[in-house]
């Protein structure tokens, strides 16, 4: 498999910005933030965390809930409108809804959505909807329970569908389901997801798996490119139907023929999409990383403890973003991601 890597042009030697906003050396401005609200999780699924020994970070040093609001003002102020809240499982973190209703208040604040496993999702729809969620991605791999249980080694599918259907009853959406398909254990099934687009308004999306820390075998032995899988679904479906999308938006949209929904499929590893990127991320501990497969990480966390005001904040975001890397590295081998999946936030 030959994977591609569209160059840079060279990095301006001089920093130009519109407004407030935060771009990086390549012109490109960062208008989405992605915050892990914690390391920890309810599922322990096998391309995320080791089957033992993961060690979670202690409360104290994760971000309270006024540093993590500071820093999300901040961010606004700076240009961006996104704001995803992702994990471990975001679900989990006591007072989200809390936080979702303050973040809201912020001018700038657009949009802010969850990426979730969504186990918690039928009790907890409802109140997320009414603090102001906006769009909800839910990660299921399958549709059969049995081989769901073992690959999130004990979830249950029941309770993650019913939370599904429970999100779309009370108005968050659109409903965007997360696929990542491992060679061994589900890319098989993609055919049964993908049905799920067609009587329903729904994204099913297909990710390949990446070379997370932790889960490094995992990743040698089940990378299924996108190439693969839509193969797989036009050998079934017939033709799909190209659809437009975002540039920056991970995922190429298509349609299954006469579809409700839509077919998109995120391919970080066969075609990435460095290019277009517009996101950075926010660890639970407060660190900024300014590339998902990238070990280079801001301390936000030590700077607030430490004294730091707001200006002095502003600063180093910018300047920290100036520096994000062109691409993710993984054409060239050049990987030092030092943390897993579930430390980073999805």
């Amino acid at each position: 498999m030959q994977l591609i890597q569209i160059k840079p042009n060279a990095p301006a030697t001089t920093k130009t910005t519109t407004g407030n906003g935060a771009f990086d050396a390549y012109g490109r401005q960062m208008t989405y933030l992605r915050i892990s609200l914690t390391d920890r999780c309810n599922f322990r699924c096998i391309y995320c965390m080791p089957a033992a020994g993961m060690v979670f970070q202690p409360r104290e040093e994760l971000l309270t809930d006024d540093e993590l609001l500071r820093l999300v003002a901040l961010f606004a102020q700076s240009g961006f409108t996104k704001f995803r809240l992702t994990g471990g499982e975001p679900t989990i973190r006591p007072h989200v809804e809390d936080l979702i209703r303050q973040m809201k208040q912020f001018p700038g604040v657009e949009e802010i959505s969850m990426t979730t496993n969504g186990l918690l999702l039928p009790r907890m729809a409802a109140e997320l909807k009414d603090a102001g969620l906006d769009r909800i991605n839910v990660s299921i791999d399958t549709l059969d329970p049995l081989r769901f249980k073992f690959m999130t080694r004990g979830g249950r599918l029941d309770l993650v569908m019913a939370g599904i259907e429970e999100a779309e009853r009370v108005g968050i959406g659109p409903i965007k389901l997360n696929t990542v398909v491992v060679r061994g254990q589900n890319e098989q099934e993609v055919i049964d997801m993908a049905a799920l687009s067609i009587d329903r308004p729904w994204e099913i999306r297909f990710l390949e798996i990446m070379p997370m820390e932790g889960v490094g075998m995992v990743y040698d032995e089940g990378l299924v490119t996108t190439e693969e899988t839509k193969a797989r679904l036009e050998m079934h479906y017939g033709r799909l139907v190209p659809v437009d999308s975002n540039p920056s938006d991970p995922a190429r949209l298509w349609q299954l023929p006469g579809a409700r929904g839509t077919i998109g499929f995120i391919s970080p590893v066969s075609e990435p999409f460095c290019q277009f990127c517009n996101r950075v991320r926010l660890t639970a501990d407060g660190k900024l990383r300014l590339c998902l497969l990238r070990n280079d990480e801001i301390d936000f966390r030590e700077e607030m403890r430490g004294g730091a005001t707001d200006e002095d904040l502003l600063r180093r975001l910018r300047a920290g973003i100036w520096r994000k890397p062109w691409g993710h590295g993984l054409a060239e081998g050049d990987l030092n991601i030092g943390r897993g999946m579930s430390q980073i936030g999805g």
